[in-house]
């Protein structure tokens, strides 16, 4: 049994991050800042701290944080940009506070953009129209690689609540794409390699239960993920669909989506991607 801190256990990730984990028998801290959100089956059985990111000094955190084997970050929304940037940056720094011994296994939430898509190590974050919605993730990144801590850096393309998958199944990847693309794209400049990146992602579509499973079974100190990029995808041949791939940022950490524009190529009309299930080729 560990000790765990999920930071934003209210939207559809930490929701799902702290329901497996108290389901595993893990005693559970939750920060969240509307404790009313969170589900009563997971309440029940956690310690809820009420508490508003944005405001919290770094003193205050790292006293939340102290005493836990490890810290599960699900809060802040890309799209929030200098934001979630600054967002990352506190619950890093109050980690890091902490003295060595006290420090947690710490996860955070990327995404498939900031993964290497070739050899030339060239990223989803530095294609056009990519780079405008998700360069937050490439500065929380780097802030990342400053640090010291044993931290792990989970990088999955859009998620949606559907049944998991399972971990047996995924294809999961340290710092490369795990959908491999043509070995021409490493020969393509960046505005030609965007529509092959976008037409990747619907196999990089996961569950939310599924990506929780891969950093909940990733928490041993010093292990195989730590300083890494983690990518999932689905099984090869399956495909998924999500109607917007980054949540609005008017739109608060509730988890849902909305329709809207993703600005990347459309590539959700392929006869092998439904909304509904996934789809075998």
């Amino acid at each position: 049994m560990l000790r765990l801190m999920v930071v934003g256990a209210t939207g559809s990730l930490g929701s799902a991050v702290a329901r497996e984990a108290v389901s595993a028998g893990h005693e559970v801290s939750l920060l969240v800042r509307t404790p009313s959100k969170v589900p009563g089956e997971i309440a029940s059985r956690a310690s809820i701290h009420k508490a508003d990111l944005t405001r919290l000094g770094t003193a205050e955190l790292a006293d939340l944080i102290r005493g836990h084997d490890a810290l599960i970050n699900c809060a802040g929304l890309v799209t929030e940009g200098h934001a979630f940037v600054a967002l990352i940056d506190r619950v890093v720094s109050s980690a890091e506070t902490l003295p060595g011994a006290e420090r947690p296994v710490s996860w955070f939430l990327a995404g498939a953009a900031l993964l290497d898509l070739d050899e030339r190590r060239r990223r989803g974050i530095q294609l056009p129209k990519v780079k405008t919605t998700y360069w937050p993730h490439g500065a929380n990144f780097e802030r990342l690689r400053r640090s010291n801590l044993d931290w792990r850096l989970l990088c999955p393309g859009p998620m949606v609540d559907q049944p998991a998958i399972g971990l047996e199944r995924l294809r999961v990847s340290c710092d490369r794409l795990p959908v491999r693309l043509p070995r021409f794209a490493r020969l393509l400049p960046a505005p030609l390699l965007l529509p092959l990146f976008a037409a990747s992602i619907p196999e990089m579509i996961v569950p939310y239960a599924d990506a929780a499973s891969v950093m909940l079974a990733n928490l041993s100190p010093r292990g195989p993920m730590m300083h890494h990029r983690v990518g999932i995808a689905l099984p090869p041949g399956m495909r998924g669909k999500k109607e917007q791939w980054a949540a609005p940022s008017n739109q608060r950490r509730t988890g849902k989506s909305t329709a809207g524009s993703n600005g990347l190529p459309d590539v959700t009309s392929h006869p092998c991607v439904r909304s509904d299930c996934w789809v075998s080729e």
